[in-house]
Protein backbone atom coordinates (compact mmCIF):
# COMPACT_ATOMS: atom_id res chain seq x y z
CA UNK A 1 0.00 0.00 0.00
CA UNK A 2 1.97 3.21 -1.30
CA UNK A 3 2.22 6.14 1.06
CA UNK A 4 0.90 9.57 1.12
CA UNK A 5 3.08 12.43 0.51
CA UNK A 6 3.28 15.03 2.94
CA UNK A 7 2.46 17.48 0.33
CA UNK A 8 -0.98 15.36 -0.23
CA UNK A 9 -1.73 14.85 3.00
CA UNK A 10 -0.79 17.97 5.16
CA UNK A 11 -0.80 17.24 9.26
CA UNK A 12 0.06 19.91 11.87
CA UNK A 13 2.00 19.76 15.05
CA UNK A 14 -0.51 18.17 16.49
CA UNK A 15 -1.65 15.56 14.68
CA UNK A 16 -4.43 17.21 13.38
CA UNK A 17 -5.85 17.44 9.44
CA UNK A 18 -4.31 21.06 8.29
CA UNK A 19 -7.77 22.75 7.39
CA UNK A 20 -10.20 21.18 9.93
CA UNK A 21 -7.42 20.89 12.99
CA UNK A 22 -9.20 17.94 14.04
CA UNK A 23 -7.64 14.37 15.02
CA UNK A 24 -9.44 11.20 14.07
CA UNK A 25 -10.46 10.71 17.85
CA UNK A 26 -12.37 13.72 17.80
CA UNK A 27 -14.83 13.05 15.04
CA UNK A 28 -18.14 11.23 15.78
CA UNK A 29 -19.58 8.66 12.96
CA UNK A 30 -22.26 11.28 12.60
CA UNK A 31 -21.42 14.99 12.05
CA UNK A 32 -23.65 17.63 10.92
CA UNK A 33 -22.37 20.30 8.67
CA UNK A 34 -23.54 24.25 8.85
CA UNK A 35 -22.51 26.95 6.80
CA UNK A 36 -22.40 29.60 9.56
CA UNK A 37 -19.46 28.90 12.04
CA UNK A 38 -21.81 31.25 14.28
CA UNK A 39 -24.37 27.87 14.08
CA UNK A 40 -22.54 25.30 15.59
CA UNK A 41 -23.21 26.34 19.10
CA UNK A 42 -26.65 27.09 18.19
CA UNK A 43 -26.49 22.79 17.99
CA UNK A 44 -24.32 22.09 20.41
CA UNK A 45 -25.96 24.23 23.05
CA UNK A 46 -28.24 21.40 23.09
CA UNK A 47 -25.57 19.04 23.66
CA UNK A 48 -25.03 17.06 27.59
CA UNK A 49 -21.35 17.61 27.24
CA UNK A 50 -18.55 18.87 24.71
CA UNK A 51 -15.50 17.27 24.76
CA UNK A 52 -14.00 18.73 21.77
CA UNK A 53 -13.77 22.36 20.50
CA UNK A 54 -11.53 23.31 17.78
CA UNK A 55 -11.33 26.18 15.51
CA UNK A 56 -8.96 27.07 12.24
CA UNK A 57 -10.20 30.01 9.95
CA UNK A 58 -13.82 29.09 9.35
CA UNK A 59 -13.82 25.71 10.21
CA UNK A 60 -15.65 25.47 13.90
CA UNK A 61 -16.02 22.12 15.35
CA UNK A 62 -18.20 20.65 18.31
CA UNK A 63 -18.36 17.32 19.34
CA UNK A 64 -20.03 15.91 22.21
CA UNK A 65 -23.09 14.09 23.12
CA UNK A 66 -26.81 14.11 23.03
CA UNK A 67 -29.19 11.52 24.62
CA UNK A 68 -25.90 9.11 25.04
CA UNK A 69 -25.03 9.33 21.49
CA UNK A 70 -21.96 10.81 19.92
CA UNK A 71 -22.52 14.10 17.29
CA UNK A 72 -19.85 16.50 15.91
CA UNK A 73 -21.10 19.70 14.44
CA UNK A 74 -18.62 21.50 12.31
CA UNK A 75 -19.23 24.53 10.34
CA UNK A 76 -18.08 24.13 6.46
CA UNK A 77 -18.18 27.78 5.18
CA UNK A 78 -19.69 28.72 1.84
CA UNK A 79 -19.88 27.07 -1.36
CA UNK A 80 -18.53 24.04 -3.03
CA UNK A 81 -14.91 24.52 -2.76
CA UNK A 82 -15.26 24.78 0.58
CA UNK A 83 -16.96 21.18 0.31
CA UNK A 84 -14.40 19.71 -1.43
CA UNK A 85 -11.82 20.35 1.52
CA UNK A 86 -14.31 19.16 4.23
CA UNK A 87 -15.29 16.05 2.60
CA UNK A 88 -11.95 14.57 1.52
CA UNK A 89 -10.27 16.03 5.05
CA UNK A 90 -13.47 14.01 7.15
CA UNK A 91 -12.97 10.81 4.86
CA UNK A 92 -8.78 11.15 5.79
CA UNK A 93 -9.66 11.68 9.30
CA UNK A 94 -11.04 8.39 9.36
CA UNK A 95 -9.85 6.25 6.99
CA UNK A 96 -6.22 6.96 6.42
CA UNK A 97 -3.42 6.38 8.87
CA UNK A 98 -1.87 9.61 10.38
CA UNK A 99 0.88 7.72 11.46
CA UNK A 100 1.96 5.70 8.14
CA UNK A 101 -0.01 7.81 6.06
CA UNK A 102 -1.76 4.80 4.24
CA UNK A 103 -4.85 4.02 3.59
CA UNK A 104 -7.12 1.87 6.50
CA UNK A 105 -7.40 -1.85 5.43
CA UNK A 106 -11.09 -1.37 7.41
CA UNK A 107 -13.37 1.18 6.01
CA UNK A 108 -15.37 3.63 8.27
CA UNK A 109 -18.43 5.23 6.80
CA UNK A 110 -19.41 8.24 8.38
CA UNK A 111 -23.60 10.02 8.16
CA UNK A 112 -23.06 13.33 6.94
CA UNK A 113 -25.97 15.92 7.12
CA UNK A 114 -25.91 19.27 5.82
CA UNK A 115 -28.28 21.17 7.99
CA UNK A 116 -28.92 25.01 6.22
CA UNK A 117 -30.44 27.70 4.53
CA UNK A 118 -31.83 27.74 1.01
CA UNK A 119 -34.59 29.14 -1.35
CA UNK A 120 -37.66 27.45 -2.32
CA UNK A 121 -38.48 27.32 -6.21
CA UNK A 122 -41.81 26.13 -6.06
CA UNK A 123 -44.57 28.29 -4.58
CA UNK A 124 -46.12 25.91 -2.36
CA UNK A 125 -43.01 25.12 -0.30
CA UNK A 126 -43.63 28.67 1.60
CA UNK A 127 -40.72 30.50 3.94
CA UNK A 128 -39.91 28.82 7.31
CA UNK A 129 -41.04 25.07 6.18
CA UNK A 130 -38.28 21.99 5.89
CA UNK A 131 -36.74 20.77 2.62
CA UNK A 132 -35.09 17.15 2.55
CA UNK A 133 -33.09 17.08 -0.76
CA UNK A 134 -33.61 13.32 -2.09
CA UNK A 135 -30.83 14.58 -4.96
CA UNK A 136 -28.33 16.82 -5.29
CA UNK A 137 -28.14 18.53 -8.64
CA UNK A 138 -24.47 21.14 -9.21
CA UNK A 139 -24.75 23.38 -11.45
CA UNK A 140 -21.17 23.97 -9.89
CA UNK A 141 -18.21 22.55 -11.98
CA UNK A 142 -16.57 20.30 -8.42
CA UNK A 143 -17.41 16.80 -9.07
CA UNK A 144 -15.87 17.36 -12.68
CA UNK A 145 -12.67 16.83 -11.23
CA UNK A 146 -13.32 14.01 -10.21
CA UNK A 147 -15.16 10.54 -11.56
CA UNK A 148 -18.36 10.87 -10.93
CA UNK A 149 -20.76 7.70 -10.58
CA UNK A 150 -24.42 7.77 -11.36
CA UNK A 151 -26.82 5.20 -11.03
CA UNK A 152 -29.56 4.31 -14.21
CA UNK A 153 -32.37 6.54 -12.84
CA UNK A 154 -29.62 9.61 -12.38
CA UNK A 155 -28.24 9.54 -15.22
CA UNK A 156 -31.71 9.79 -17.07
CA UNK A 157 -32.42 12.51 -14.91
CA UNK A 158 -29.69 14.08 -15.40
CA UNK A 159 -30.20 14.27 -19.45
CA UNK A 160 -33.95 15.71 -19.33
CA UNK A 161 -32.49 18.33 -17.40
CA UNK A 162 -29.84 19.22 -19.60
CA UNK A 163 -32.41 19.32 -22.25
CA UNK A 164 -34.97 21.15 -20.07
CA UNK A 165 -32.80 23.69 -18.95
CA UNK A 166 -30.65 24.13 -21.74
CA UNK A 167 -27.41 26.03 -19.90
CA UNK A 168 -25.15 26.53 -22.55
CA UNK A 169 -21.66 27.94 -22.44
CA UNK A 170 -22.11 26.77 -18.69
CA UNK A 171 -20.33 23.34 -17.26
CA UNK A 172 -22.12 20.29 -17.05
CA UNK A 173 -23.69 19.59 -14.57
CA UNK A 174 -23.95 16.62 -12.51
CA UNK A 175 -26.56 14.81 -9.74
CA UNK A 176 -26.46 12.16 -6.72
CA UNK A 177 -29.36 10.74 -4.81
CA UNK A 178 -29.30 11.21 -0.90
CA UNK A 179 -28.86 8.20 1.15
CA UNK A 180 -31.96 6.05 1.75
CA UNK A 181 -31.26 5.00 5.11
CA UNK A 182 -31.18 8.73 6.30
CA UNK A 183 -33.59 10.28 3.97
CA UNK A 184 -36.13 7.78 5.35
CA UNK A 185 -36.47 9.68 8.88
CA UNK A 186 -37.39 13.00 7.31
CA UNK A 187 -40.39 12.83 6.04
CA UNK A 188 -43.08 14.07 8.33
CA UNK A 189 -42.65 18.06 8.15
CA UNK A 190 -40.18 17.77 5.22
CA UNK A 191 -40.56 18.60 1.96
CA UNK A 192 -39.15 16.40 -0.44
CA UNK A 193 -37.26 17.25 -3.69
CA UNK A 194 -33.74 17.98 -5.50
CA UNK A 195 -31.94 20.47 -4.46
CA UNK A 196 -29.88 22.41 -7.28
CA UNK A 197 -26.34 24.12 -5.87
CA UNK A 198 -25.24 26.91 -7.27
CA UNK A 199 -21.43 28.03 -7.19
CA UNK A 200 -22.49 31.50 -6.15
CA UNK A 201 -25.42 33.46 -4.87
CA UNK A 202 -25.76 36.54 -7.36
CA UNK A 203 -25.37 35.51 -11.05
CA UNK A 204 -25.65 31.92 -10.98
CA UNK A 205 -29.13 32.01 -8.85
CA UNK A 206 -30.61 34.28 -10.88
CA UNK A 207 -30.15 37.36 -9.08
CA UNK A 208 -30.03 40.70 -11.30
CA UNK A 209 -28.35 43.82 -9.30
CA UNK A 210 -26.01 45.66 -11.79
CA UNK A 211 -25.18 42.79 -13.91
CA UNK A 212 -27.11 40.83 -16.74
CA UNK A 213 -27.40 37.07 -16.45
CA UNK A 214 -26.32 34.69 -19.42
CA UNK A 215 -29.25 32.70 -18.91
CA UNK A 216 -32.08 35.16 -17.68
CA UNK A 217 -35.15 31.89 -17.60
CA UNK A 218 -33.16 29.95 -15.38
CA UNK A 219 -35.72 29.83 -12.63
CA UNK A 220 -38.84 29.09 -14.32
CA UNK A 221 -36.85 26.27 -15.92
CA UNK A 222 -35.73 24.95 -12.85
CA UNK A 223 -39.11 25.37 -11.46
CA UNK A 224 -40.96 24.04 -14.41
CA UNK A 225 -38.48 20.76 -14.43
CA UNK A 226 -40.32 17.22 -14.24
CA UNK A 227 -38.77 13.79 -14.28
CA UNK A 228 -41.25 11.20 -13.29
CA UNK A 229 -42.59 12.31 -9.71
CA UNK A 230 -38.84 14.37 -9.32
CA UNK A 231 -39.00 18.10 -9.02
CA UNK A 232 -37.09 20.89 -8.13
CA UNK A 233 -37.62 22.15 -4.85
CA UNK A 234 -34.88 24.38 -4.06
CA UNK A 235 -31.54 25.90 -4.68
CA UNK A 236 -28.70 26.72 -2.36
CA UNK A 237 -24.62 25.91 -2.49
CA UNK A 238 -23.36 22.55 -1.13
CA UNK A 239 -25.40 19.89 -1.39
CA UNK A 240 -24.77 18.01 -4.68
CA UNK A 241 -20.88 18.70 -3.17
CA UNK A 242 -21.84 16.51 0.43
CA UNK A 243 -23.91 14.25 -2.05
CA UNK A 244 -21.66 13.72 -4.63
CA UNK A 245 -18.24 13.65 -2.99
CA UNK A 246 -19.69 11.36 -0.15
CA UNK A 247 -20.83 8.55 -2.89
CA UNK A 248 -17.79 8.57 -4.28
CA UNK A 249 -15.82 8.24 -0.98
CA UNK A 250 -18.26 5.61 0.56
CA UNK A 251 -20.74 7.94 3.20
CA UNK A 252 -24.07 8.20 4.00
CA UNK A 253 -25.25 11.81 3.24
CA UNK A 254 -28.31 14.04 3.14
CA UNK A 255 -29.54 17.55 3.31
CA UNK A 256 -31.90 19.67 5.45
CA UNK A 257 -32.91 23.07 4.76
CA UNK A 258 -35.24 25.54 6.19
CA UNK A 259 -36.74 27.82 3.67
CA UNK A 260 -35.85 31.50 4.52
CA UNK A 261 -36.90 32.83 0.65
CA UNK A 262 -39.45 32.01 -1.77
CA UNK A 263 -37.88 33.06 -5.00
CA UNK A 264 -41.46 32.34 -6.76
CA UNK A 265 -43.68 34.22 -4.66
CA UNK A 266 -40.50 36.66 -3.83
CA UNK A 267 -40.65 36.20 -0.18
CA UNK A 268 -37.96 36.47 2.59
CA UNK A 269 -38.79 34.85 6.34
CA UNK A 270 -39.25 37.68 8.90
CA UNK A 271 -37.76 35.11 11.33
CA UNK A 272 -35.20 33.28 9.38
CA UNK A 273 -33.41 32.48 12.91
CA UNK A 274 -36.26 30.99 14.75
CA UNK A 275 -37.15 29.02 11.44
CA UNK A 276 -33.39 27.65 11.62
CA UNK A 277 -33.78 26.97 15.16
CA UNK A 278 -36.93 24.81 14.90
CA UNK A 279 -35.11 22.47 11.97
CA UNK A 280 -32.22 22.28 14.28
CA UNK A 281 -34.70 21.21 17.36
CA UNK A 282 -36.34 18.32 15.37
CA UNK A 283 -33.05 17.34 13.52
CA UNK A 284 -31.78 16.39 17.24
CA UNK A 285 -35.22 14.64 18.53
CA UNK A 286 -34.67 12.19 15.11
CA UNK A 287 -31.02 11.83 15.60
CA UNK A 288 -31.60 10.83 19.44
CA UNK A 289 -34.62 8.31 18.28
CA UNK A 290 -33.45 6.56 15.13
CA UNK A 291 -29.17 7.34 14.95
Amino acid sequence: MSRIAESELIINNRGAIYHLDLRPEELADTVVTVGDPDRVQEFSKYFDNIDVKRQHREFVTHTGTIGGKRLTVLSSGIGPDNIDIVLNELDALVNINFETREINPVFRSLNIIRVGTSGALQADIPVDSFVASTHGLGLDNLLNFYRPEETDEETQLLQSFVTHVQMQGLSAPYITGAAPSLLKHFVEGFHQGITVTCPGFYGPQGRVLRLGVRNPQLIDRLTDFRFGQHRITNFEMETSAIFGLGRLLGHNCLALNAIVANRIVKEFSKDNKAAVEQLIIRFLEIFKNHF
